[in-house]
């Protein structure tokens, strides 16, 4: 079996080494090489949380993706208060529809929508987020807030395919009347699945009313929460048992402008209340401009936390340190004017940790939670850098910890993971012994591949790393999806093997971004991709997902050669143990066009079982992605294994990544 296998391994090398251009002989001898695993003493400890997610409203991730809202500006609080509306009648009369303006009586969602029907055929529609994704036989959950003095107009509700075919339908009888607003739902399951469907409202019968916050939300979203959750989605998240979510973002947390910052507590309380602003991403990219694109804080931060909690993870906000996008407009608020921003952290750990009887304790108790969250960290500035950024972190700093001595605080070193900018973070956080600093790297797969021992020579001191942001970014010839490839997946694996080697230093790591929609993206690769109706997950998903899944408690000493394994001849690896589960776990990625033999010497007291299992993640083409019609053409695939006498031997194939399980007594 041995010989048969090993044949195998030679003649998929010969395979890949043509796509190349690499001349192959009719066999290859792979070299064998002995690789030493010390299984019973731990050099590091591996955190619970070390590989978590990160989230940020970026390619429509939020509204129009995993909060599963269908309607589009259903407030009439975008820019163009009509926009991704379409009026329907056969005549246009005068005040038909109005868009109304109570500014001065409600800031936070100033606008409303006044129907006058006076020819009874009138009627508006919905084009949702690219098109309205409907399932057959699904429940739709119809809301919305309205105001009328007198009985007389009817909501016949419909799902429209592409052909204006009626897929689903319901009808609302508003039932109040008087100065008050009121809110009404209703419910009607579709009769067909279409990705690309409309809603369209058709109001029967004379009258004047009112309407705000008109929605429209599948009955299938997580936990069954109403207006929740796209179900698809966060079991994507729950099946990498992330250790912690970063969120809200990312570059949406600085705002292109201090005005468009993300503030937490316009995220919380009734829906109704969370005002709206623009998505920075909304035209961030001339060539990927996407102008109806804002955030309606329908998740907001409550919703974060709960989600977290749903998971299993730790909470990892991110917060607004008085300085906008530097790249965008430079704009800080001054040191004078810091206090509010201080507060709003301050005020999260409470709203987070409080006891009920604090001021934002109750608050979310109010909100249905009254158990803590046990929040443990934030961050504090995003991506932000310079000596402005050192002075506004230090007034952050003291007065955190002097109320919370022991929360931690995530402080940036820029945006690139190098360079004076670099230096001058890391040197100066380190002197103040700052709890983690955060380290960002979007670069070629080379230079993945060359840092794998980047934290071999860290200073093994207080000072932790959160690597809060990563992605392996393929050459610009790739586009959207295919930017996912296998070369980026494969590229990231052996770096995160020098992640998880020096775990007592890195302690936390993130892929970014984490979603993107197919027909609406402003930012590629992302971890995972999706339509209006499904998703899938990229080889970088399933690579995140061995590691946050097989993170151990124990890192263990794996060398070659006596040295620690970080690109040798293509190879790169690390070991760990998990005390609980009791298995010896190697990961180890052969990033070479050739096969490769190795004999594992597992040395060590511990009595290992004979037998044990490997997950392969593979490909001999490169540039193989994953897609809606074959999501699974990178994932991992389990087979069995030997352990004799404390060896294994085993045949990498080219490009592969390899985790390998062993039970032990």
């Amino acid at each position: 079996m041995k010989s048969s296998t090993t044949l195998k391994s030679i003649l998929f090398g010969c395979i890949s080494a043509s796509f190349s251009m690499i001349a192959c002989p009719t066999v290859l001898k792979a070299q064998t090489k002995i690789v030493k695993v010390n299984i019973d003493q731990s050099i590091a400890k591996v955190q619970p949380n070390m590989w978590g997610v990160f989230f940020e409203d970026i390619n429509f991730g939020a509204d129009g993706g995993i909060y599963a809202e269908l309607i589009k500006n259903r407030s009439f609080e975008f820019t163009k208060p009509l926009m991704g509306w379409t009026v329907q009648r056969k005549k246009a009369n005068e005040g038909e529809i109005l868009v109304v303006n109570r500014a001065d009586v409600n800031s936070t969602n100033p606008r409303y929508i006044q129907i006058n029907n006076e020819n009874g055929v009138f009627g508006i529609t919905n084009e949702g987020f690219k098109g309205i994704g409907v399932k057959k036989g699904l429940k739709y959950n119809f809301s919305v807030m309205y105001r009328q003095l007198a009985a007389g107009v009817k909501l016949r509700l419909q799902l429209l395919d592409a052909n204006n075919q009626v897929i689903g339908e319901g009808n609302l009888v508003p039932a109040d009347t008087g100065n008050e607003w009121k809110k009404q739902s209703t419910s009607f399951t579709a009769t067909q699945t279409d990705p690309k469907a409309k809603f369209a409202i058709t109001f029967e019968g004379k009258g004047k009313i009112d309407l705000d916050m008109i929605s429209l939300f599948p009955g299938d979203t997580w936990k069954n929460r109403p207006q929740g959750l796209r179900s698809d989605m966060v079991q994507l998240l729950a099946d990498m048992k992330p250790g912690f979510i970063r969120f809200p973002g990312g570059c949406i947390v600085e705002g292109t402008d201090l005005a468009n910052r993300y503030q937490w507590k316009n995220t919380i309380g009734p829906i109704e209340d969370r005002k709206l602003i623009i998505n920075r991403w909304n035209t961030e990219f001339a060539d990927r401009s996407a102008p109806d694109y804002f955030q309606s804080f329908g998740l907001g931060f409550f919703e974060y936390f709960q989600l977290a909690e749903d998971i299993g993870s730790d909470a990892l906000p991110i917060l607004n340190c008085g300085m906008a996008c530097q790249f965008n407009s430079g704009e800080v608020a001054a040191l004078d004017e810091l206090d509010p921003y201080v507060q709003d952290a301050l005020d999260l750990i409470e709203f987070a940790n409080g006891d009920v009887s604090t001021k934002w304790g109750k608050k979310r108790a109010d909100l249905g939670h009254p158990k803590p969250f046990n929040l443990k960290m934030m961050g504090v500035g995003n991506e932000n850098w310079g000596p402005q950024y050192l002075e506004r972190l230090a007034i952050f700093t003291k007065a955190i910890k002097a109320k919370y001595p022991d929360f931690k605080l995530i402080n940036s070193s820029g945006t690139d993971p190098q360079g004076d900018r670099f230096n001058l973070l890391n040197t100066t956080l380190r002197e103040n012994k700052a709890d983690f600093i955060d380290e960002h790297y979007y670069r070629p797969a080379d230079w993945f591949l060359k840092n794998a021992g980047r934290y071999d020579n860290y200073p093994r001191n207080d000072t932790k790393v959160f690597v809060g942001e990563y992605a392996v970014h393929a050459d610009q010839s790739h586009v959207g999806s295919n930017r996912n490839n296998w070369q980026s997946a494969l590229a990231s694996a052996s770096l995160m093997t020098g992640l998880e080697r020096n775990a007592d230093v890195v302690q936390m790591a993130s892929y970014a971004p984490l979603f993107a929609h197919i027909d609406a993206w402003q930012w590629a690769p992302d971890m995972i991709w999706v339509d209006n109706l499904q998703s899938y997950g990229t080889p970088d998903y399933y690579v995140q997902k061995l590691f946050s899944t097989n993170k151990g408690t124990d890192v263990v000493s794996i060398t070659l050669d006596g040295k620690n394994i970080i690109g040798q001849d293509g190879i790169y690896a690390s070991s760990v143990i998990d005390s609980k589960k009791k298995e010896l776990i190697i990961k180890i990625s052969n990033s070479s066009d050739q096969p490769k033999t190795i004999d594992f010497d597992l040395e060590g007291k511990r009595k290992l079982q004979s037998k044990g299992t490997v997950e392969e993640l593979t490909s001999s083409n490169l540039n193989q992605v994953n897609s809606f019609t074959n999501p699974e053409a990178v994932s991992p695939k389990i087979s069995a294994i030997k352990i004799k006498d404390k060896k294994l031997n085993i045949n990498l194939k080219p490009y592969s990544f390899n985790v390998f399980k062993i039970p032990f007594n």
